[in-house]
């Protein structure tokens, strides 16, 4: 395992991180404890010094506090999230940091993030409710050890938001296809350069990038996976990259390619060529949803999450066959079923006309 310093906090951390988002679950949607346990204290075990979760990932931080149990809470950075959207006074702030420490069977979250910031929420939460003061007195108590935030919006919202606070770290969206997109590498820099840590999350796209087709693939000069982490590593502001692996085969070759990552480890023409796949894959995905779920408020319970990677499929394949069937055999409604009530577009992180995306979908699949 390789680690670098973490920002200015004078810790270090391991460069590949364990992103208990996308855990394996039974089929009635119970997240796979006994695969949890083994498979994160073998990353450990075998370097892994990252963890992260959120309050709201529904079971993730129970199980990932019964995973770090028997002395291996002390061995990682631990992070957490304060979620957003069940923050409606001051008061929310402490009543969710202790139900999360409570869930992850910890006195002390080593990083906690204020979830998926964007103006909205930065207005109309964050400084009406002086969560940033909660931040300071959470670090006073102990109850935290380092202040951090995850994004999605503008890179001039970004720099609004790292501006105004001192902050230990910061978390954003970024992978070869994104690399101008919200923060994007830019705002790396920028948060880089006043020694803010910045974590990775979404470095596959929501598994996108690790599934090209093959045209795109030969682009490439390793691996569509290998590729596109060791693009990340490659920039020297990137302290930790995450990775939501929900297989053991996953962890052991992200293992691997850690092992061998460093800063400016890509030549030019390495450079150029992830560049070139990254032209050739816009042409395909259409829709940049990565599946994190955060739709699922829809009243109707569509599968929104299903549904868009039912079409991305469609645009690889061609003849949508396949992509048919998965569609055909989502649970629940349709995309026919939407009401336009737009409670996903304000939960979701990739602003996606979410509404006007299925009244388009309505007639590809039947």
């Amino acid at each position: 395992m390789r680690y670098k310093a973490f920002g200015k906090t004078g810790k270090t951390s391991s460069v590949l991180g364990f992103g208990m988002m996308r855990l394996p679950k039974d089929e009635n949607g119970v997240i796979d404890q006994t695969w949890t346990t083994a498979h994160l204290r073998e990353a450990i075990d075998r370097g892994l010094t990252y963890v992260d979760t959120a309050y709201a990932y529904p079971g993730s931080e129970e199980a990932t506090g019964i995973a770090l149990g028997d002395g291996y809470r002390e061995k990682v950075m631990l992070a957490t999230k304060l979620p957003m959207r069940h923050v409606e006074c001051e008061a929310d702030f402490d009543l969710r940091l202790n139900e999360s420490l409570e869930r992850l069977q910890t006195d002390h979250a080593d990083n906690y993030l204020l979830h998926a910031l964007d103006r909205g929420r930065w207005e109309k939460q964050v400084l009406p409710f002086h969560l940033l003061d909660h931040m300071t007195q959470a670090k006073a108590d102990g109850r935290i050890r380092h202040a951090g935030f995850s994004f999605h919006d503008s890179l001039e919202m970004f720099r609004t938001i790292l501006d105004a606070y001192d902050w230990d770290f910061c978390q954003i969206q970024l992978n070869y296809l994104d690399q101008n997109y919200q923060a994007g590498l830019e705002g790396l820099r920028y948060a880089a350069e006043k020694g803010i840590a910045v974590v990775i999350m979404e470095p596959l796209r929501g598994g996108r990038l690790a599934n090209v087709p093959q045209e795109v693939a030969a682009l490439l000069p390793k691996s569509p996976v290998e590729s596109a982490l060791d693009f990340l590593w490659h920039q020297e502001g990137v302290n930790v990259v995450l990775s939501g692996m929900n297989t053991g085969e996953q962890i052991a070759q992200n293992l691997k390619y850690a092992s061998r990552s460093a800063v400016g480890m890509l030549s030019a023409e390495e450079l150029s060529a992830i560049n070139r796949a990254a032209e050739k894959m816009r042409t395909y995905v259409t829709i940049p949803c990565t599946g994190c779920g955060y739709c699922s408020v829809c009243p109707m319970e569509i599968p929104i999450p299903g549904i868009f990677e039912a079409y991305n499929q469609f645009q690889l394949d061609g003849d949508g066959g396949a992509a048919g069937e998965k569609y055909r055999a989502l649970p629940g409604k349709k995309a026919n079923d939407c009401i336009g009530c737009r409670s996903c577009v304000a939960q979701c992180p990739q602003n996606i006309e979410i509404p006007e995306r299925l009244a388009k979908l309505t007639g590809v699949f039947r």
